[in-house]
């Protein structure tokens, strides 16, 4: 009877383990997908700054 019970224990202790883990990848997934979004973000004002900077010296260019 001893082992049966403790096989039990073993299983639940080991999903149990299993639970904290993909709680803890869900949230650093969640992390991850914040900076993705973020880095976006930042990557499109770049862009947009870059853009506007281009058309300045177009300009500039044009009136010399």
């Amino acid at each position: 009877m001893f082992w049966p019970m403790f096989a039990v224990a073993v299983g639940f202790v080991g999903l149990a383990v299993l639970g904290v883990l993909a709680v803890q990848v869900f949230l650093e997934a969640q992390r991850l997908g914040k900076q993705v979004t973020d880095s976006a973000r930042r990557i499109s004002r770049a862009a947009e700054d870059l853009e506007r900077a281009t058309v300045s010296a177009a300009r500039a260019a044009d009136s010399l």
